[in-house]
């Protein structure tokens, strides 16, 4: 009986062993979970002509906090933060070595390439490269000048304006006249190239920096061309002197679909208007434009202004060109006008136009709470909420809003653990430059989380004043 239940007890032992075997080889040959894409470490665009680099990464200023000692890189879909020593960080722009205060002035959206070291899992890096002008021999170069003369002949001039930017560049807007033919998809529209080889050919893009027009250039060098230039300046200099152009189709594209806020405005006569026009559009004819003036928004939002007239035409130009003498740098005028967008199936709405002076809000950064909701959250927080304060301990010394968790920017990292993860955090600082960045380190560790983009002031009791930032 004895030896009968030990017989058993191994019997059921090896059966137990046997199927964790089983599923030991079924957990092996299971499909393995997709390990996470690689986070990159520059814009896809910058591959066309850069490859990337180990301990490098590159992309668009978007923020530095001297407080929390970091930089915020913008790699166009994803951010990236990365530490620095103020001591230690080489500052190079354009070539010349700089003071780290330098940070402090470079504008946001300058191409920027950080080279870092690993230290307790952050990066933290030891230079910071500004790019400055490509170099292009002056024989090559054309200016503003003489890019607009040719402009003024319209497409019935001897001469090729090509766009080289990324379509997406080309929607927002491009200078009159001009096909585009991307650099990144060179071969695949090269055939847009003019039949004739001796043809005068500019090539522009993004600016000083931006290497696809000399690229473009080169290549059609290579195809035995003759006549090329490139209008080096580009873009950024063209719209701050003149209109560029764009379609209905494109305005659909590129701010509609997507949601970004732009600013309508009919060129027509009151009446004209009043038949018919696109939805949200604010009725300006030229002899009106004085009584807009003090409601158009800072030049520093850089507001994307749509003009139309009946099919894109003088009224349209007329007010482009004064809203770009009064200091606006993001004028389109729509070709084809109203009757385009009709044309291509877009909404309009008939009646007097509802605005009557022009309104415009910058789209809020990813991840931002709108100032009102941050109001109520902090003022009565729920059981589900945190206000992560990531301010620095003397700052916050002065006043935290009641509730509020303490972990500075520069420690969160090493402090995660720290911050629940059963509540949506919410964080803010002083001017929401740190707020955005813990934002980004929470975003990314798993959290369900926001930040404040505002200036706000706290006082030794906890309330609070803020002011919106976009």
């Amino acid at each position: 009986m004895k030896a009968r239940l030990l017989g058993g007890a191994a019997a059921s032992v090896a059966s137990s062993i046997a199927m964790m075997a089983i599923a030991s080889i079924a957990h092996a040959q299971a499909p393995a979970t997709p390990a996470p894409a690689p986070k990159p470490s520059q814009p896809a665009v910058c591959n066309n002509c850069h490859k990337p680099a180990a301990n490098a990464v590159s992309g668009y200023l978007d923020n530095v906090a001297f407080k929390s000692q970091s930089i915020q890189l913008d790699l166009a879909g994803s951010k990236e933060i990365v530490r620095f020593d103020p001591k230690a960080l080489k500052v190079v722009d354009a070539g010349d070595p700089k003071k780290v205060d330098a940070l402090r002035e470079i504008k946001k959206g300058h191409e920027a390439r950080i080279e870092y070291v690993m230290k307790d899992g952050e990066k933290w890096a030891t230079a910071i490269a500004f790019k400055g002008p490509i170099k292009t021999p002056p024989e090559k170069l054309v200016n503003f000048e003489q890019v607009a003369k040719l402009v003024a002949q319209g497409d019935k001039g001897n001469y090729t304006l090509i766009d080289s930017r990324p379509l997406l560049r080309f929607q927002e807007g491009t200078i009159p006249t001009a096909i585009n033919l991307p650099y990144p998809s060179w071969d695949k529209f090269v055939q847009l190239l003019p039949k004739d080889k001796n043809r005068l050919t500019v090539f522009f893009c993004q600016g000083v920096t931006c290497m696809m027009s000399p690229m473009s250039m080169r290549k059609a060098e290579a195809l035995g061309y003759t006549n090329l230039k490139v209008y080096r300046e580009g873009v950024p200099e063209w719209q701050t002197k003149d209109y560029l152009v764009t379609s209905p189709q494109f305005v659909k594209a590129a701010y509609v679909d997507k949601g970004i806020p732009a600013v309508f405005i009919d060129a027509r006569s009151e009446l004209n208007a009043t038949a018919g026009h696109v939805i949200g559009a604010v009725n300006v004819p030229p002899s009106a434009f004085k009584n807009v003036v003090k409601s158009l928004p800072d030049p520093k939002f850089k507001a994307p202004f749509i003009v139309y007239d009946a099919r894109g035409g003088d009224e349209a130009i007329a007010v482009a060109r004064a809203l770009i003498k009064a200091g606006q740098v993001n004028v389109q005028v729509m070709n084809g006008g109203l009757i385009g967008w009709q044309a291509a199936g877009f909404g309009i709405e008939a009646g007097v136009p509802a605005a009557k002076t022009v309104a415009y809000v910058p789209k809020p950064r990813p991840g931002s709470i709108p100032v009102d909701d941050f109001r109520k959250l902090a003022t009565s927080t729920p059981a589900n909420v945190l206000i992560l304060d990531v301010r620095n301990q003397d700052e916050a010394n002065a006043g935290m809003i009641k509730g509020a968790m303490l972990v500075p920017d520069e420690e969160l990292a090493a402090r995660i653990k720290d911050v629940p993860k059963d509540k949506q955090i919410v964080t803010h600082c002083a001017t929401g430059v740190r707020a955005e960045m813990a934002y980004h380190k929470l975003k990314e560790a798993g959290y369900n989380a926001a930040f404040l983009n505002a200036d706000i002031e706290i006082a030794k009791d906890g309330t609070f004043k803020m002011t919106p930032r976009y």
